[in-house]
Protein backbone atom coordinates (compact mmCIF):
# COMPACT_ATOMS: atom_id res chain seq x y z
CA UNK A 1 0.00 0.00 0.00
CA UNK A 2 1.47 3.43 -1.24
CA UNK A 3 2.20 5.67 1.66
CA UNK A 4 -0.54 8.63 1.98
CA UNK A 5 1.33 12.07 2.36
CA UNK A 6 -1.51 14.95 3.30
CA UNK A 7 -0.45 18.80 2.84
CA UNK A 8 -2.85 21.23 4.72
CA UNK A 9 -2.38 24.69 5.63
CA UNK A 10 -2.01 23.61 9.43
CA UNK A 11 -0.88 20.17 10.94
CA UNK A 12 -2.42 18.27 13.69
CA UNK A 13 -1.29 19.55 17.07
CA UNK A 14 -0.81 17.90 20.55
CA UNK A 15 -4.18 16.97 22.68
CA UNK A 16 -7.75 15.81 21.57
CA UNK A 17 -8.77 17.07 18.67
CA UNK A 18 -12.06 18.19 18.38
CA UNK A 19 -13.07 17.17 14.89
CA UNK A 20 -12.00 18.58 11.33
CA UNK A 21 -9.39 16.90 9.10
CA UNK A 22 -7.41 15.40 12.07
CA UNK A 23 -10.08 13.23 13.01
CA UNK A 24 -11.05 12.45 9.11
CA UNK A 25 -7.44 11.11 8.68
CA UNK A 26 -6.13 9.64 11.30
CA UNK A 27 -7.47 6.36 10.20
CA UNK A 28 -5.92 6.68 6.70
CA UNK A 29 -2.67 8.19 8.09
CA UNK A 30 -2.31 5.72 10.47
CA UNK A 31 -3.28 2.41 7.90
CA UNK A 32 -0.83 3.75 4.87
CA UNK A 33 2.16 4.88 7.49
CA UNK A 34 2.71 8.66 6.01
CA UNK A 35 3.03 11.69 7.15
CA UNK A 36 1.33 15.23 7.33
CA UNK A 37 2.84 18.37 5.88
CA UNK A 38 1.82 22.06 6.68
CA UNK A 39 2.37 25.33 8.14
CA UNK A 40 3.86 24.96 11.90
CA UNK A 41 1.86 28.14 12.93
CA UNK A 42 5.36 29.87 13.55
CA UNK A 43 6.40 32.75 12.19
CA UNK A 44 10.49 33.09 11.68
CA UNK A 45 12.47 36.24 10.87
CA UNK A 46 14.29 34.44 7.98
CA UNK A 47 12.36 31.78 5.03
CA UNK A 48 12.81 28.63 6.47
CA UNK A 49 14.01 25.82 3.56
CA UNK A 50 13.67 22.90 5.81
CA UNK A 51 10.84 21.02 6.90
CA UNK A 52 10.93 19.91 10.82
CA UNK A 53 9.60 16.43 11.50
CA UNK A 54 7.94 15.41 14.70
CA UNK A 55 5.15 13.07 16.11
CA UNK A 56 2.02 13.87 17.07
CA UNK A 57 -0.26 11.53 19.00
CA UNK A 58 1.04 8.53 16.65
CA UNK A 59 1.06 10.99 13.27
CA UNK A 60 4.07 11.70 11.46
CA UNK A 61 3.91 15.29 11.23
CA UNK A 62 6.25 17.74 9.05
CA UNK A 63 6.13 21.70 9.35
CA UNK A 64 7.34 24.48 8.36
CA UNK A 65 8.02 28.04 9.39
CA UNK A 66 6.56 31.23 7.59
CA UNK A 67 7.64 34.71 7.79
CA UNK A 68 5.30 37.23 9.04
CA UNK A 69 4.84 39.33 6.01
CA UNK A 70 4.65 35.85 3.80
CA UNK A 71 1.63 34.63 6.30
CA UNK A 72 0.14 38.10 6.16
CA UNK A 73 -0.08 37.57 2.43
CA UNK A 74 -0.48 34.07 1.96
CA UNK A 75 -3.40 33.18 4.30
CA UNK A 76 -4.98 36.31 5.93
CA UNK A 77 -4.16 38.05 1.97
CA UNK A 78 -4.96 36.32 -1.35
CA UNK A 79 -6.21 32.98 0.77
CA UNK A 80 -8.77 34.73 3.19
CA UNK A 81 -9.17 38.34 1.98
CA UNK A 82 -9.73 36.81 -1.66
CA UNK A 83 -10.29 33.44 -2.39
CA UNK A 84 -12.89 33.05 0.78
CA UNK A 85 -15.01 35.73 0.09
CA UNK A 86 -15.00 35.02 -3.50
CA UNK A 87 -15.70 31.22 -3.36
CA UNK A 88 -18.82 32.50 -0.63
CA UNK A 89 -20.36 35.00 -3.45
CA UNK A 90 -18.98 37.86 -1.09
CA UNK A 91 -16.96 39.82 -3.76
CA UNK A 92 -18.02 42.68 -1.90
CA UNK A 93 -15.86 42.03 0.99
CA UNK A 94 -13.17 40.96 -0.69
CA UNK A 95 -10.07 43.20 -1.22
CA UNK A 96 -6.72 43.31 -3.63
CA UNK A 97 -3.15 43.92 -3.13
CA UNK A 98 -1.15 42.56 -6.22
CA UNK A 99 1.84 41.31 -3.36
CA UNK A 100 -0.86 39.09 -1.78
CA UNK A 101 -0.97 36.85 -5.21
CA UNK A 102 3.21 36.77 -4.70
CA UNK A 103 3.19 35.65 -1.46
CA UNK A 104 0.40 33.06 -2.28
CA UNK A 105 2.48 31.67 -4.51
CA UNK A 106 6.04 32.30 -3.02
CA UNK A 107 4.77 30.14 -0.06
CA UNK A 108 3.23 27.31 -1.98
CA UNK A 109 6.84 26.76 -4.22
CA UNK A 110 8.07 27.13 -0.54
CA UNK A 111 6.28 24.21 0.57
CA UNK A 112 6.63 22.16 -2.38
CA UNK A 113 10.23 22.77 -2.48
CA UNK A 114 10.04 21.66 1.38
CA UNK A 115 8.17 18.69 0.71
CA UNK A 116 10.21 17.46 -1.90
CA UNK A 117 12.92 15.34 -0.49
CA UNK A 118 10.71 13.83 1.86
CA UNK A 119 8.46 12.01 -1.01
CA UNK A 120 9.13 8.06 -2.13
CA UNK A 121 8.32 7.62 -6.00
CA UNK A 122 5.06 5.34 -5.15
CA UNK A 123 3.77 8.09 -1.97
CA UNK A 124 -0.29 9.02 -2.94
CA UNK A 125 -0.32 13.38 -1.64
CA UNK A 126 -3.28 14.91 -0.76
CA UNK A 127 -3.77 18.18 -0.83
CA UNK A 128 -6.30 20.18 1.32
CA UNK A 129 -8.39 23.69 0.52
CA UNK A 130 -7.93 26.47 -1.08
CA UNK A 131 -4.95 27.58 0.69
CA UNK A 132 -2.55 25.43 -1.49
CA UNK A 133 -4.18 25.54 -5.41
CA UNK A 134 -0.71 26.20 -6.76
CA UNK A 135 1.13 23.35 -4.96
CA UNK A 136 0.82 20.57 -7.69
CA UNK A 137 1.90 22.65 -10.32
CA UNK A 138 4.65 24.03 -8.01
CA UNK A 139 5.88 20.09 -7.38
CA UNK A 140 5.62 19.05 -10.78
CA UNK A 141 7.86 21.83 -11.56
CA UNK A 142 10.62 20.41 -9.53
CA UNK A 143 10.25 16.74 -11.34
CA UNK A 144 7.35 15.42 -8.57
CA UNK A 145 4.99 12.69 -11.13
CA UNK A 146 3.56 11.66 -8.08
CA UNK A 147 -0.52 10.99 -8.12
CA UNK A 148 -1.62 14.55 -6.39
CA UNK A 149 -5.30 14.60 -5.65
CA UNK A 150 -6.85 17.88 -4.45
CA UNK A 151 -9.82 18.80 -2.13
CA UNK A 152 -11.70 21.78 -2.34
CA UNK A 153 -13.56 21.93 1.48
CA UNK A 154 -15.41 25.00 0.59
CA UNK A 155 -18.02 25.81 -2.13
CA UNK A 156 -16.84 26.59 -5.50
CA UNK A 157 -17.92 29.98 -7.14
CA UNK A 158 -19.79 30.57 -9.90
CA UNK A 159 -17.95 31.41 -13.56
CA UNK A 160 -19.00 35.01 -12.56
CA UNK A 161 -17.25 35.07 -9.66
CA UNK A 162 -14.69 32.98 -10.16
CA UNK A 163 -13.30 35.55 -12.87
CA UNK A 164 -13.41 38.42 -10.82
CA UNK A 165 -10.35 36.59 -8.72
CA UNK A 166 -6.84 38.19 -9.74
CA UNK A 167 -4.83 35.94 -11.72
CA UNK A 168 -7.79 33.26 -12.22
CA UNK A 169 -6.10 31.70 -15.24
CA UNK A 170 -3.07 30.66 -13.80
CA UNK A 171 -5.25 29.55 -11.09
CA UNK A 172 -6.76 27.18 -13.29
CA UNK A 173 -3.37 25.77 -14.53
CA UNK A 174 -2.75 25.06 -10.84
CA UNK A 175 -6.04 22.72 -10.24
CA UNK A 176 -4.97 21.18 -13.66
CA UNK A 177 -1.98 19.85 -12.69
CA UNK A 178 -3.79 17.16 -10.18
CA UNK A 179 -4.49 13.77 -10.81
CA UNK A 180 -7.71 14.54 -8.85
CA UNK A 181 -9.74 17.21 -8.06
CA UNK A 182 -12.95 16.39 -5.78
CA UNK A 183 -15.70 18.35 -4.28
CA UNK A 184 -18.19 19.01 -1.98
CA UNK A 185 -21.42 19.33 -3.83
CA UNK A 186 -22.38 18.28 -7.36
CA UNK A 187 -22.92 22.33 -7.49
CA UNK A 188 -19.64 23.16 -6.98
CA UNK A 189 -18.40 20.81 -10.14
CA UNK A 190 -20.87 21.98 -12.19
CA UNK A 191 -19.38 25.85 -11.42
CA UNK A 192 -15.92 24.42 -11.66
CA UNK A 193 -16.90 22.78 -14.97
CA UNK A 194 -18.52 26.29 -16.56
CA UNK A 195 -16.13 28.40 -15.52
CA UNK A 196 -13.08 26.14 -16.71
CA UNK A 197 -15.07 25.66 -19.92
CA UNK A 198 -15.24 29.53 -20.75
CA UNK A 199 -12.38 31.00 -23.20
CA UNK A 200 -9.96 32.90 -20.13
CA UNK A 201 -9.62 36.44 -19.98
CA UNK A 202 -6.79 38.05 -22.95
CA UNK A 203 -3.84 39.48 -20.84
CA UNK A 204 -3.95 43.38 -20.84
CA UNK A 205 -1.33 43.38 -23.87
CA UNK A 206 -3.36 41.72 -25.63
CA UNK A 207 -1.25 38.02 -25.25
CA UNK A 208 -3.94 35.14 -25.78
CA UNK A 209 -3.96 33.26 -22.44
CA UNK A 210 -3.50 29.24 -22.91
CA UNK A 211 -6.30 27.05 -22.33
CA UNK A 212 -5.71 24.83 -19.65
CA UNK A 213 -5.48 21.22 -20.23
CA UNK A 214 -8.10 18.99 -18.37
CA UNK A 215 -8.04 15.20 -20.11
CA UNK A 216 -5.80 13.59 -17.10
CA UNK A 217 -7.23 15.26 -14.51
CA UNK A 218 -10.16 13.04 -13.21
CA UNK A 219 -13.31 15.53 -11.64
CA UNK A 220 -15.18 13.86 -9.01
CA UNK A 221 -17.87 15.20 -6.19
CA UNK A 222 -17.07 13.39 -2.91
CA UNK A 223 -18.95 15.07 0.27
CA UNK A 224 -17.47 14.65 3.65
CA UNK A 225 -19.13 13.40 6.78
CA UNK A 226 -18.58 12.92 10.47
CA UNK A 227 -18.31 9.53 12.62
CA UNK A 228 -22.10 9.27 12.98
CA UNK A 229 -22.03 6.33 15.72
CA UNK A 230 -19.24 7.63 17.69
CA UNK A 231 -20.61 11.05 17.78
CA UNK A 232 -23.88 9.16 19.19
CA UNK A 233 -21.95 7.60 21.70
CA UNK A 234 -20.40 11.51 22.16
CA UNK A 235 -23.70 12.15 22.81
CA UNK A 236 -24.74 10.14 26.10
CA UNK A 237 -21.07 10.37 27.67
CA UNK A 238 -20.63 11.90 30.84
CA UNK A 239 -19.45 15.25 29.20
CA UNK A 240 -22.51 15.25 27.42
CA UNK A 241 -24.96 14.74 30.16
CA UNK A 242 -23.33 17.33 32.44
CA UNK A 243 -24.00 20.23 29.88
CA UNK A 244 -27.61 18.86 29.23
CA UNK A 245 -28.35 18.68 33.04
CA UNK A 246 -26.42 22.43 33.53
CA UNK A 247 -28.31 23.87 30.14
CA UNK A 248 -31.94 21.40 31.22
CA UNK A 249 -31.87 23.51 34.50
CA UNK A 250 -31.64 26.78 32.96
CA UNK A 251 -34.38 26.35 30.67
CA UNK A 252 -36.25 24.33 32.61
CA UNK A 253 -39.79 23.82 30.24
CA UNK A 254 -38.47 25.89 27.23
CA UNK A 255 -37.75 24.20 23.99
CA UNK A 256 -34.15 24.38 22.26
CA UNK A 257 -33.02 26.14 19.38
CA UNK A 258 -29.44 25.80 18.77
CA UNK A 259 -26.81 27.40 16.02
CA UNK A 260 -23.21 26.34 16.66
CA UNK A 261 -21.09 28.33 14.10
CA UNK A 262 -17.63 29.71 13.89
CA UNK A 263 -17.99 33.35 13.62
CA UNK A 264 -17.91 34.21 9.54
CA UNK A 265 -19.81 36.60 7.48
CA UNK A 266 -20.87 33.00 5.22
CA UNK A 267 -23.18 31.79 8.26
CA UNK A 268 -26.12 34.02 8.18
CA UNK A 269 -26.00 34.55 11.81
CA UNK A 270 -27.42 37.84 11.70
CA UNK A 271 -30.35 36.38 9.04
CA UNK A 272 -30.80 33.53 11.83
CA UNK A 273 -31.10 35.93 14.58
CA UNK A 274 -33.58 38.48 12.63
CA UNK A 275 -35.69 35.15 11.84
CA UNK A 276 -36.08 34.12 15.66
CA UNK A 277 -36.99 37.77 16.27
CA UNK A 278 -39.61 37.41 13.60
CA UNK A 279 -40.42 34.16 15.03
CA UNK A 280 -41.39 35.51 18.18
CA UNK A 281 -42.74 38.57 17.25
CA UNK A 282 -45.08 36.46 14.72
CA UNK A 283 -45.97 34.05 17.58
CA UNK A 284 -46.01 36.06 20.92
CA UNK A 285 -47.47 32.32 22.49
CA UNK A 286 -44.05 30.94 21.84
CA UNK A 287 -42.74 33.64 24.23
CA UNK A 288 -41.25 32.10 27.80
CA UNK A 289 -41.60 28.74 25.87
CA UNK A 290 -38.06 28.85 23.60
CA UNK A 291 -34.59 29.60 23.79
CA UNK A 292 -32.39 30.36 21.18
CA UNK A 293 -28.57 29.37 21.71
CA UNK A 294 -26.17 30.49 19.32
CA UNK A 295 -22.51 29.19 20.24
CA UNK A 296 -20.04 31.37 17.53
CA UNK A 297 -16.68 31.50 18.81
CA UNK A 298 -14.28 34.35 16.89
CA UNK A 299 -12.06 33.19 14.03
CA UNK A 300 -9.66 35.54 11.85
CA UNK A 301 -9.83 38.56 14.20
CA UNK A 302 -7.03 39.77 12.07
CA UNK A 303 -9.32 40.50 8.84
CA UNK A 304 -11.43 43.34 9.19
CA UNK A 305 -14.46 41.98 7.75
CA UNK A 306 -14.41 39.26 10.63
CA UNK A 307 -14.80 41.95 13.33
CA UNK A 308 -17.45 44.06 11.44
CA UNK A 309 -19.58 40.62 11.33
CA UNK A 310 -18.75 40.52 15.04
CA UNK A 311 -20.18 43.76 15.73
CA UNK A 312 -22.83 43.35 13.37
CA UNK A 313 -24.10 39.94 15.20
CA UNK A 314 -23.38 42.01 18.94
CA UNK A 315 -26.41 44.33 17.91
CA UNK A 316 -28.33 41.84 16.75
CA UNK A 317 -28.28 39.64 19.60
CA UNK A 318 -29.14 42.91 21.62
CA UNK A 319 -31.75 44.12 19.52
CA UNK A 320 -33.81 41.23 20.74
CA UNK A 321 -33.03 40.74 24.19
CA UNK A 322 -34.09 44.77 24.17
CA UNK A 323 -37.27 43.76 22.75
CA UNK A 324 -38.19 40.44 24.10
CA UNK A 325 -36.53 40.14 27.42
CA UNK A 326 -38.68 39.85 31.06
CA UNK A 327 -37.03 40.04 34.46
CA UNK A 328 -37.64 36.59 34.61
CA UNK A 329 -36.92 35.78 30.93
CA UNK A 330 -34.35 36.11 28.50
CA UNK A 331 -35.18 35.05 24.93
CA UNK A 332 -31.53 34.10 23.82
CA UNK A 333 -27.99 33.13 25.04
CA UNK A 334 -25.37 34.25 22.87
CA UNK A 335 -21.61 32.40 23.70
CA UNK A 336 -19.10 33.84 21.54
CA UNK A 337 -16.32 30.66 23.18
CA UNK A 338 -15.73 27.34 21.79
CA UNK A 339 -16.92 24.33 23.94
CA UNK A 340 -15.51 20.68 23.76
CA UNK A 341 -17.23 18.28 21.49
CA UNK A 342 -18.49 16.27 24.27
CA UNK A 343 -20.59 19.66 25.41
CA UNK A 344 -21.53 20.14 21.88
CA UNK A 345 -22.71 16.92 21.60
CA UNK A 346 -25.21 17.42 24.72
CA UNK A 347 -26.35 20.44 23.36
CA UNK A 348 -27.41 18.94 20.09
CA UNK A 349 -28.88 16.15 21.11
CA UNK A 350 -31.25 18.57 24.24
CA UNK A 351 -31.51 20.79 20.88
CA UNK A 352 -35.16 20.75 19.51
CA UNK A 353 -34.33 22.42 16.81
CA UNK A 354 -30.82 22.10 14.79
CA UNK A 355 -30.34 25.70 13.04
CA UNK A 356 -27.93 24.98 10.34
CA UNK A 357 -28.89 28.12 7.91
CA UNK A 358 -25.10 29.68 6.00
CA UNK A 359 -25.85 31.88 2.96
CA UNK A 360 -23.46 29.73 1.64
CA UNK A 361 -20.65 26.56 3.04
CA UNK A 362 -19.05 23.75 2.05
CA UNK A 363 -20.47 20.92 3.21
CA UNK A 364 -21.50 22.18 7.10
CA UNK A 365 -20.67 19.37 9.63
CA UNK A 366 -22.52 21.09 12.12
CA UNK A 367 -25.89 19.22 10.21
CA UNK A 368 -23.97 15.75 10.43
CA UNK A 369 -23.33 16.10 14.01
CA UNK A 370 -26.49 17.38 15.59
CA UNK A 371 -28.66 14.35 13.49
CA UNK A 372 -26.00 12.03 14.83
CA UNK A 373 -26.19 13.29 18.36
CA UNK A 374 -29.96 13.16 18.68
CA UNK A 375 -31.90 10.82 20.34
CA UNK A 376 -34.23 8.40 17.96
CA UNK A 377 -36.98 8.11 20.37
CA UNK A 378 -37.41 11.74 20.53
CA UNK A 379 -35.39 13.36 18.15
CA UNK A 380 -34.93 16.83 16.91
CA UNK A 381 -35.43 18.81 13.50
CA UNK A 382 -32.92 19.96 11.49
CA UNK A 383 -33.26 23.35 9.89
CA UNK A 384 -30.88 23.57 6.88
CA UNK A 385 -29.83 26.20 4.26
CA UNK A 386 -30.21 25.03 0.67
CA UNK A 387 -26.78 26.77 -0.11
CA UNK A 388 -25.01 24.72 2.43
CA UNK A 389 -23.66 21.43 0.51
CA UNK A 390 -25.38 19.25 3.38
CA UNK A 391 -28.64 20.13 1.73
CA UNK A 392 -28.10 17.97 -1.34
CA UNK A 393 -27.77 14.63 0.92
CA UNK A 394 -29.96 16.01 3.57
CA UNK A 395 -32.98 16.18 1.95
CA UNK A 396 -35.13 15.48 5.25
CA UNK A 397 -34.16 18.20 6.82
CA UNK A 398 -36.75 21.27 6.74
CA UNK A 399 -34.97 23.31 3.88
CA UNK A 400 -35.01 26.88 3.72
CA UNK A 401 -33.59 29.67 1.99
CA UNK A 402 -31.42 31.12 4.83
CA UNK A 403 -32.00 34.96 2.73
CA UNK A 404 -35.51 35.01 3.78
CA UNK A 405 -36.06 35.59 7.58
CA UNK A 406 -39.57 35.22 6.94
CA UNK A 407 -39.31 32.08 5.95
CA UNK A 408 -36.75 30.75 7.97
CA UNK A 409 -39.02 31.60 11.12
CA UNK A 410 -41.83 30.15 9.43
CA UNK A 411 -39.28 26.79 9.03
CA UNK A 412 -38.07 27.50 13.42
CA UNK A 413 -42.36 27.87 14.14
CA UNK A 414 -42.79 24.25 11.91
CA UNK A 415 -39.95 22.31 13.26
CA UNK A 416 -41.06 23.08 16.88
CA UNK A 417 -44.62 21.66 16.12
CA UNK A 418 -43.49 18.64 14.36
CA UNK A 419 -45.15 15.45 15.43
CA UNK A 420 -43.50 12.74 17.06
CA UNK A 421 -44.11 10.26 14.17
CA UNK A 422 -42.98 12.59 11.65
CA UNK A 423 -39.49 13.67 13.73
CA UNK A 424 -38.80 9.71 14.06
CA UNK A 425 -38.96 9.10 10.30
CA UNK A 426 -37.05 12.22 9.44
CA UNK A 427 -34.37 11.33 11.94
CA UNK A 428 -34.64 7.76 10.93
CA UNK A 429 -33.36 8.90 7.20
CA UNK A 430 -31.05 11.77 7.99
CA UNK A 431 -29.26 9.26 9.77
CA UNK A 432 -29.24 6.52 7.54
CA UNK A 433 -27.77 9.30 5.02
CA UNK A 434 -24.72 10.44 7.56
CA UNK A 435 -23.90 6.63 7.90
CA UNK A 436 -23.79 6.74 3.78
CA UNK A 437 -21.64 9.53 3.57
CA UNK A 438 -19.33 9.11 6.93
CA UNK A 439 -15.89 10.75 7.06
CA UNK A 440 -14.36 6.94 6.55
CA UNK A 441 -16.28 6.38 2.88
CA UNK A 442 -15.42 9.80 2.21
CA UNK A 443 -11.73 9.35 2.64
CA UNK A 444 -11.86 5.56 1.12
CA UNK A 445 -13.64 6.89 -1.42
CA UNK A 446 -11.18 9.67 -2.54
CA UNK A 447 -8.03 7.74 -1.98
CA UNK A 448 -9.22 4.82 -3.97
CA UNK A 449 -10.33 7.17 -6.77
CA UNK A 450 -6.67 8.50 -6.25
CA UNK A 451 -4.68 5.27 -6.72
CA UNK A 452 -7.49 3.21 -9.38
CA UNK A 453 -6.82 -0.32 -9.77
CA UNK A 454 -4.92 0.46 -13.72
CA UNK A 455 -2.41 3.52 -12.98
CA UNK A 456 -2.54 5.84 -15.39
CA UNK A 457 0.18 6.82 -17.20
CA UNK A 458 2.47 9.04 -15.19
CA UNK A 459 2.78 13.14 -15.38
CA UNK A 460 5.15 14.45 -17.28
CA UNK A 461 7.91 16.03 -15.38
CA UNK A 462 8.36 19.84 -15.67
Amino acid sequence: MSRLVVVSNRTPTPGPAAGGLAVALRTPMTERDGFWFGWSGTLSPEPATEARFGDVDGIRVGTLDLTREDHQAYYNGFANSILWPAFHQRLDLARFEPSWYEGYRRVNAAFAAALRPHLRPDDLVWVHDYHLIPLARSLRELGVANRIGFYLHIPFPTPEAWYAVPHQAELVHDFAAYDLVAFQAERDLRAFRSATAREPFPALEGNEVERADFSRTDLAVIPIGSDPAAFARMATSAGATKMINRTRAMLRHQSLVLGVDRLDYSKGLTQRVQAYEQLLSASPQLRRNVHLMQVAPPSRDGIREYREISDALDAAVGRVMGRFSEPDWQPLTYVKRAYSQASLAGLYRLARVGLVTPLRDGMNLVAHEFVAAQDPVDPGVLVLSHFAGAAEIFPDAIRVNAFDVEETAQAIRLALEMPLAERQERHARLFAACERFSVANWAETFLDRLAPAQPAPARRRA
